[in-house]
């Protein structure tokens, strides 16, 4: 069969580059393999596998003989079944501790120790360790047979070291319909019998499926609930993999990853089993390394062995890189990091380490526990980390040998005065700035540092405490820097960042916001991200709509908008308004989904606990609010503090918040960066947020939670503060490829499904007959035959021109990213919405448009500017979307700058406003925002009339470019008339009014 021939075409492709050769030629089978040269692995027959031990019987057992005579010859000496005790042993231990334990630790039979692995040499390593390490056996088998109930099933490929699987690889390929995103993980999840003992967790290190375009990775097989993690390179700073100009995309897993040495070294000093022996096995976690973690250790290792101290590196890796791994795995590695040469800077010999100590700067708990116990699983020697927060601290570490000393960036500032006092040692300094203080309280303290008063900066950024400490001291030659962030400024970049040829500075290694959401690691916090003036106009499109109840309409919400209160008190109910039917009724995330509640300052968040409280009291409702801030604070002449508003001491806040019964807090100035609390999914902002903080601040919610199905359309963001401009700009340096939606009229969703239905590609029976079969969870086979049936009509049978296609695709696009949007918000039920967006969501990635500007279209999906888009296509690349491409800040300005003096510059537009509403405010219901707003759309849609520049703009008479204007405003407020029917209503039935408003915009316009 093709698809059969094909996989095996790529298995074959795979064992010839490990083996040097594969089972078609050993066969005699003439199959083009486009590979000579090989990665020394041996050719495994599936014969010499034992399915019950989930051993290769005959490499373990040569290989112990080869090169440990001495010790299996003690035990043929003792039993006649050797093998079997070995096998025993082995298997015993194994269900204990795991394939990876018995790898690094070695088997114990009675008075008898046997290797199962000799490690990669180090520089400094013996011609023994070298020759022990080529004695290792890496050996590639297919087709293996690994059930003992099912005797014909088969796993496509497993890869073995010395006898002992450390990978299984189920493959496929695209080219007939088969993918490894889907069909392998499937095959994993459904087909695989993983009770037998191949399968079973820990006793292979990891189980991929790959096909020519993508690879996926799991440690721990658990039927449907197995988490697939990507294992690719990123590409276009997002998912997937860049094209190969020598062959696969996924090419480099065979030819880079799965070399005997990097196999080797990701044993040693990569996967790791989180927990210790006394928990269960399969109640620990075992850790390997996506392929960015990989990538960036290994980079970083090489790069500081060939140019030595006194280096600066700058990772930038998102949040959902596991940044806490790649600076354990870092840290550890940077110990025993050797020069390539005696002349590299700062070497003290080729068998010497580089760095003397390993310095992690960081204020993460977590982090400190990792590294001990990546530490204790690692190295021989357990007792070689200790913290520092002196330089007194630092000196009596090195003394006492020890290798990773811990630090905070309050105390930063101390250990840099001590590696300037001790020249004569080499140091790596690991920073992980980029979550900060989790409490709010280390500004004070660094400022203390530093010298100034805490009132001074209140908002003073991690980042600006690492390079003021250095700035202040004269760094030199005896330190490399490699500083770990997901939003680095442009201060940030100078200082670490790699210096081009052009006078910029990059990154040494990138992993973006848009890959961590393609790969699904963060959530998209901007899908759902609304300013309080496009929340108030999603509502009164509702109420202004016939087929709802108005009744049900939040008047308070509209009474706020047209009103103008500033009370908080107001805001609260407005916030609890959207919290409590949508979030608490609505069970989001299993019922335990959480808000938090940014405020300007700790007044601000007093009063806004207070309020929050009253109202739930006032409702019953069974929720509690806490509030998080520093210090003490007098308000109405009490005196307040976290402790003694929550009932319990500051410092269990993070704990008692993750309790279901505590659903809101409410923060000032803290838990704006480094707190992770997965099962938050709503914000509601009421303070100033830009640059770095506001992506950080947001950020808090892009925690991805697969257990509670946490999923982007649960995620919400109601801003009081902040436009979508200040939000965009902030996001712009460090995200890609996605959209900021304004305000949404959701009577477009009645539009676009009769325009989606017209076209013929669907039929309605279609729809329901898939939702029924969908919600009735029948078997996917079922449901491929509605999709595909109609995807054959827009890909064939309607003989649609390539604008057509593109025309379809994109509302069907913009039908599912608007009511995935708005289902959060509306306060009742469309059937028929619901059902289209189910449907379209399995067509749209079947719909194959044929188009010169196919990607481009792609982009503007997710770029459009949705309140301006309707139902008109609009040119590509327009409207309102982050930058894909990699963004440039420019650097910190010289200059001194202050206040200026003078007054404010006055926009015309406001004036003509001003001047509108003296005479017309009383007929026209409408705050100035919103009819800035207006004027702005009428005046953009006039000037877009095909005869604005022929008839009026290009018209010298006057008498008939008065005209002209008026027959274009005419046909401009008949156009928008469903949008804004109420001024349109006032335009048509009120001349004065008309003609002011003509001559207002005709001003405006010139």
């Amino acid at each position: 069969m093709v698809s059969q021939t094909n996989e095996r075409a790529l298995e074959a492709s795979i064992e010839k580059y490990l083996t040097g050769t594969c089972l078609e030629e050993q066969r005699g089978v003439r199959e083009v393999v486009p590979f000579s040269q090989h990665h020394g692995y041996r050719l495994g027959q599936a014969g010499d596998f034992n399915a019950r031990y989930a051993v290769d019987t005959r490499f373990l057992l040569q290989f112990l003989e080869n090169t440990q005579e001495e010790e299996i010859t003690r035990l043929k000496d003792r039993y006649d079944n050797w093998q079997t005790r070995i096998l025993d042993r082995f298997d015993k231990l194994a269900k204990k501790y795991g394939t990876l334990h018995l790898l690094k630790r070695g088997l114990d039979i009675e008075d008898v120790h046997v290797h199962l692995m000799y490690p990669a040499p180090l520089a400094s390593s013996s011609d023994r360790v070298k020759q022990n390490f080529e004695e290792n056996i890496f050996s590639s088998t297919r087709q293996v047979r690994y059930s003992m109930t099912n005797t014909l099933e088969e796993i496509d490929m497993v890869l073995f070291l010395n006898g002992l699987p450390f990978a299984t690889l189920e493959l496929k390929n695209p080219w007939t319909g088969q993918t490894a995103r889907y069909h392998g993980q499937k095959q994993y999840r459904q087909d695989r019998d993983t009770s037998q003992t191949l399968l079973q967790f820990g006793r292979c290190l990891v189980h991929m499926t790959l096909d020519t375009d993508e690879v996926y990775m799991t440690t721990k097989l658990a039927g449907q609930s197995t988490f697939f993690l990507p294992f690719n390179k990123g590409h276009n700073y997002g998912a997937g993999n860049p094209p190969n100009p020598d062959g696969h995309k996924t090419a480099y897993l065979w030819e880079e990853v799965f070399s005997r040495n990097s196999i080797a070294n990701i044993i040693q000093h990569f996967v790791r089993l989180d927990g210790t022996s006394k928990l269960a096995l399969n109640k620990r976690t075992l850790f390997f390394p996506r392929y960015h973690q990989l990538d960036v250790v290994r980079k970083l290792i090489a790069h500081t062995g060939e140019h030595g101290v006194g280096q600066s590196y700058l990772i930038q890796h998102s949040a959902g890189s596991g940044k806490s791994n790649s600076i354990t795995w870092a840290a550890y590695q940077l110990i025993e990091t050797y020069p390539i040469a005696a002349n590299v800077p700062g070497a003290k010999g080729i068998e010497v380490p580089l760095f003397d100590s390993v310095i992690v700067v960081t204020d993460r708990r977590l982090l400190d526990k990792q590294l001990r116990e990546n530490i204790r699983d690692f190295s021989e020697v357990k007792n070689i980390i200790a913290p520092a927060f002196k330089s007194a601290d630092l000196k009596r570490s090195l003394e006492q040998g020890k290798k990773i000393i811990i630090t905070t960036i309050q105390k930063f500032p101390f250990i840099i005065d001590g590696i300037e006092d001790m020249s004569d040692k080499r140091f790596a300094v690991v920073i992980d700035e980029a979550h900060g203080s989790q409490d709010g309280a280390a500004h004070g303290k660094m400022n203390q540092v530093m010298g100034r008063a805490a009132a001074e900066e209140p908002d003073q950024d991690p980042q600006d405490k690492i390079l003021e400490a250095m700035q202040l001291r004269k760094m030199r030659g005896n330190a490399s820097y490699f500083a770990f962030t997901a939003t680095p400024k442009n201060s940030t970049l100078e200082k670490f960042g790699q210096p081009q040829s052009d006078g910029s500075f990059h990154p040494f290694h990138l992993y973006s916001m848009k890959q961590a959401i393609e790969e699904g690691f963060i959530l998209d916090v901007l899908a759902n991200y609304t300013t309080y003036r496009s929340y108030y106009e999603i509502q009164k499109s509702i109420e202004d709509n016939p087929l709802f109840d108005t009744a049900k309409a939040q008047k308070k919400l509209r009474a706020y908008v047209e009103r103008h209160p500033q009370t908080i008190a107001a805001k609260a109910e407005i916030m609890l308004d959207h919290f409590i039917p949508q979030v608490i009724n609505t069970k989001r995330l299993k019922g335990k989904a959480k808000g938090m509640v940014i405020t300007q300052n700790i007044e601000a968040a007093i009063r806004y606990y207070q309020a929050i409280s009253c109202v739930l009291a006032s409702r019953g409702a069974p929720i509690k609010v806490l509030i998080a801030f520093s210090g003490t604070k007098e308000v109405d002449g009490i005196e307040y503090t976290e402790a003694d508003m929550n009932g319990f001491a500051e410092s269990e806040t993070r704990e008692y918040f993750d309790k279901d019964n505590y659903r809101l807090l409410v923060v000032a100035n803290k838990y704006l960066t480094g707190f992770d609390q997965p099962k938050l999914s709503t914000m509601y902002v009421d303070k100033k947020l830009q640059g770095v903080l506001a992506v950080q601040a947001l950020s808090r919610l892009n925690r991805s939670a697969p257990k509670l199905g946490k999923k982007t359309e649960d995620l919400f963001i109601l801003d009081f503060f902040n436009s979508v401009d200040d939000i965009k700009a902030a996001f712009d340096p460090f995200y890609t490829a996605t959209s900021l939606s304004q305000a949404t009229d959701v009577n477009v969703l009645h539009e676009l499904k009769d325009n989606l239905e017209e076209v013929g590609v669907f039929d309605w029976p279609d729809v329901e007959e898939f939702v029924a079969l969908y919600f009735d969870n029948a078997d996917a086979q079922k449901l491929s035959p509605i999709i595909d049936t109609s995807a054959d009509r827009f890909n064939n049978e309607l003989d649609l021109e390539d604008e057509g296609k593109a025309d379809f695709k994109i509302k069907a696009k913009q039908f599912v990213k608007i009511y995935g949007q708005m289902a959060s918000i509306m306060p009742y039920e469309v059937v028929a919405w619901e059902k289209l967006f189910w449907f379209l969501k399995f067509l749209i990635p079947k719909l194959k448009i044929k188009d010169k500007d196919a990607d481009q279209i792609d982009a503007l999906l997710e770029s459009v500017d949705l309140s301006s888009y309707g139902l008109e296509r609009v040119k590509l690349n327009h409207g309102i979307g982050l930058d894909e491409t990699g963004s440039e800040l420019d650097p910190t300005n010289p200059n001194p700058r202050g206040t200026h003096g003078g007054e404010d510059e006055k926009d015309p537009l406001d004036q003509i406003i001003q001047n509108f509403n003296e005479r017309w405010f009383q007929g026209w219901e409408a705050t100035p925002e919103e009819q800035r707003v207006k004027f702005l759309s009428i005046m953009k849609n006039i000037q877009d009339h095909p005869d604005f520049e022929t008839k009026y703009r290009n018209n010298q008479d006057a008498d008939n470019r008065a005209l002209a204007f008026e027959k274009i405003f005419e046909e401009v407020m008949l156009e928008r008339r469903r949008q804004d029917l109420e001024l349109y209503r006032l335009v048509a039935s009120d001349g004065a009014f008309k003609s002011s408003m003509q001559q207002s915009l005709r001003n405006l316009i010139g």
